[in-house]
């Protein structure tokens, strides 16, 4: 099936005018501004390129085009641009770009926020956010305190992430956590797992919630279905722990110590997936080095970056329809690290 051809965005308008793109706006706006002067031959030519491009603005991006300053800010409680090349972050910005692109927004990434207690703090002395029409937020954990007073004062933002109500609804896009880690479960169980174990990370974080609540709806017919707290420097215990339980399936919060488990496992002679089964559920938030193709599922990083700004677009000119909060689903993925349970002897 062929693609369908990719919309022409102000970028390629401009590259090919051989103008910024901040000129295709104000043509595409018609501003005649006193201290903003476009020569009528290169304003010729943009119109000329649209028209030949068939270029049509997107709905948001006319609508954002009188009375705001058409800035989104964004907001990342940890740090947005670590030294890993595969950041976890990096699909969520790309998807921020790519929609504030289409409906002709600038982006302005808050970097000057202190850090108290360890977090990155919103509110604070020198606070900028009125520089953007909205803010687009982004962490693992959102302050909740923060979330509140944004509530309060009427700023205009979006969560990346299912949030709970601060002093009033969140508006919010996530991902469908819970479905996800269900049909997991439900899957392990038809393959005829009965004890089943969540390996968490210990943190209140939303997600981590919706991970747990849906293994724990997913494994109702388990004969057992506990959870623990590991991380990837304590894999040997956790291993020696599984065993003792008895469980053939493991379900791992983080990437990192499920990479980690499963490396144990096969030190200490247990078969993958026949003496323990590891599931992974989500991706990774640090760089990790596997050759091993892990079941588990893919979040959905840029679509809700691209829908964040959709969302936050629409809160800021009125067109929302009231409160947006949306779950997108997440992609499973057949891997090799799960399978039958084998015999007593393979746990072993």
């Amino acid at each position: 099936m062929t693609p369908p051809p990719r919309r022409v965005t102000q970028r390629d308008i401009a590259r090919m005018a051989g103008v910024s793109q901040a000129t295709v706006s104000l043509v595409l706006n018609n501003r005649t501004d006193a201290d903003v002067r476009i020569a009528p031959e290169t304003r010729d030519r943009v119109l000329q390129v649209i028209a030949e491009t068939g270029y049509a603005a997107d709905p948001a991006a006319r609508r954002l085009a009188s009375g705001f300053n058409r800035i989104i800010g964004v907001f990342t409680y940890e740090p947005a641009f670590p030294s890993g090349s595969r950041d976890f972050f990096h699909p969520f910005l790309l998807g921020i770009e790519e929609y504030a692109e289409r409906v002709g927004c600038d982006l302005l990434l808050f970097t000057s926020a202190p850090v108290v207690d360890g977090r990155r703090r919103i509110f604070h002395q020198d606070n900028r956010l009125r520089l953007a029409d909205g803010c687009i937020l982004l962490g693992r954990e959102i302050d909740g305190a923060e979330l509140l007073r944004l509530n309060r004062d009427g700023f205009p933002y979006v969560a990346v992430g299912r949030r709970d109500d601060a002093g009033g609804p969140v508006p919010y896009v996530g991902a469908d956590y819970a479905s996800a880690v269900h049909r997991l479960a439900e899957r392990a169980l038809n393959l005829g797992h009965r004890r089943l174990t969540y390996v968490g990370m210990g943190t209140a974080a939303e997600s981590s919630h919706d991970r747990r609540s849906g293994f724990h709806a997913g494994a109702a017919g388990a004969e057992s279905a506990r959870q623990i707290t590991a991380t990837a420097e304590t894999a040997d215990a956790t291993v020696d722990d599984l065993r003792a339980d008895g469980s053939t399936v493991a379900f791992v919060e983080d990437f990192a110590t499920a990479v980690a488990l499963e490396s144990a496992a096969r030190r200490k002679g247990l078969t993958v997936p026949g003496g323990l089964s590891v599931v992974t559920l989500g991706d990774p938030t640090v760089p990790v080095p596997t050759d091993i193709t892990f079941t588990g599922f893919r979040i959905p990083r840029e679509e809700m970056g691209r829908q964040a700004v959709e969302v936050l677009t629409g809160v800021i000119d009125g067109s929302a329809g009231g409160l947006q909060q949306r779950l997108l689903p997440c992609e499973l993925v057949e891997g090799d690290t799960l399978g039958v349970p084998g015999s007593a002897a393979d746990r072993r």
